[in-house]
């Protein structure tokens, strides 16, 4: 990378001596701006690598919540029944008098809250379904609504209308213009015989109100309602399940010496990286994190505005897909958004950002204690 490209202050070498002469100076996210061709995109649509060895059986049900194991079985049939369901519509469009009717809904909505494994599920589905996986697109609500920025909608469409199954992970309601597009285009894709599966999630404080999410969903999609199952997972969050909260933030010293002691690390400062965002159009935030094995923040804080915390949430998003710890100094990660955003229309994408976050800073305990 040349030097005309880093914009912002790069590591400080001396803020933390290397112990040996082997420590590698450690990139910075700040530094990095990188051009996403429209075909990368569609390409990268499968399941990220965090899910990537996901599979109905590799899926432990909570032996209390039955729900999770219901999930299972009629997910395994729905993958099952794809390809009848797709040969049916053909043989609408040929002969119209004798229609082979699917069998159920064409598409199924994983309604749960956090960390119930609505993910691992909706991975599990893209695997067992019966096609290649040019034939198979899984991506995010956002992922989706950037395909169509950088394709066009009736691109989109005619790259996405001869798949057998569409997955859209974290489907969004808080945007009525994106609703409403993605809706329009999902109409398209199940008129092509597309089967669709999506999750959402039920926020915390409303999960002992039955199907919240769902009924929102469906409102959402009145044209596609017929067309998707509600499926109501329950449980509690699997990251947290007998597992150590994640740990408090560490001090910069710390932050810095295991960002050089780990090789593959960025180190950043967190407002700079906040700014950096702004500059960075979200869809290019998975390609800035290419090539990092941890990322190192110093002087993590509460974010500033709207905006800015709702491109954090992406480049949580990104960060958790691909497994990456995160270790910092700062406030803790419960700190990060106002009781007011909280509390807000984009409040999901926050809990479900704080949650993530706290699971990638639990795996970045190891790198600090083999950094002193």
């Amino acid at each position: 990378m040349s030097p005309s490209q880093h914009s912002s202050p790069q590591p400080d070498p001396t803020a933390a001596p290397p112990a040996d002469g082997d420590d590698a100076v450690p990139a910075a996210l700040t530094a990095r701006a990188p051009q996403v061709p429209a075909d990368r995109l569609v390409a990268e649509m499968v399941p990220p690598p965090r899910f990537q060895g996901a599979r109905f059986d590799t899926y432990i049900p909570d032996a209390q919540q039955p729900s999770q194991a219901e999930a299972v079985q009629v997910l395994s049939d729905f993958a099952d029944s794809i390809d009848a369901g797709r040969a049916s519509v053909g043989k609408r469009r040929w002969f119209a008098r004798k229609p082979a009717a699917p069998q159920g809904p064409r598409g199924v909505y994983l309604d749960g809250g956090y960390g119930v494994g609505k993910t691992h599920l909706l991975a599990s589905l893209w695997h067992a379904t019966p096609a290649p996986a040019e034939r198979k697109a899984f991506g995010t609500f956002v992922e989706l609504t950037n395909l169509v920025g950088a394709l066009g909608f009736q691109q989109t469409v005619k790259t996405l209308g001869d798949h057998k199954l569409l997955c859209i992970d974290e489907f969004e309601l808080d945007d009525p213009g994106d609703t409403v597009l993605v809706s329009t285009l999902l109409g398209k894709l199940v008129d092509a015989g597309v089967a669709l599966a999506a999750t959402s999630n039920t926020l915390p404080g409303k999960l002992g109100e039955g199907r919240f999410a769902a009924a929102d969903f469906l409102r959402e999609i009145q044209g596609l309602s017929a067309h998707f199952r509600p499926l109501r997972i329950d449980g509690e969050d699997y990251r947290h399940r007998g597992l150590p909260e994640a740990p408090a933030p560490y001090d910069d010293e710390t932050v810095t010496r295991t960002a050089y002691r780990t090789p593959g690390a960025s180190l950043d400062d967190f407002p700079s990286l906040l700014e950096h965002l702004s500059k960075v159009h979200p869809s290019r935030y998975g390609a800035m994190c290419d090539g990092i094995e941890a990322v190192c923040l110093t002087d993590v804080q509460a974010v500033p505005d709207q905006s800015t915390a709702l491109r954090l949430v992406v480049l949580a998003d990104r960060l958790y897909d691909r497994e990456v710890p995160v270790v910092t100094s700062g406030k803790a990660f419960d700190e990060l958004f106002s009781d007011e955003m909280l509390r807000g229309g984009y409040r999901k994408k926050y809990y479900r950002a704080i949650s993530r976050l706290t699971a990638l800073a639990r795996d970045a305990g190891g790198l600090v204690t083999d950094a002193r």
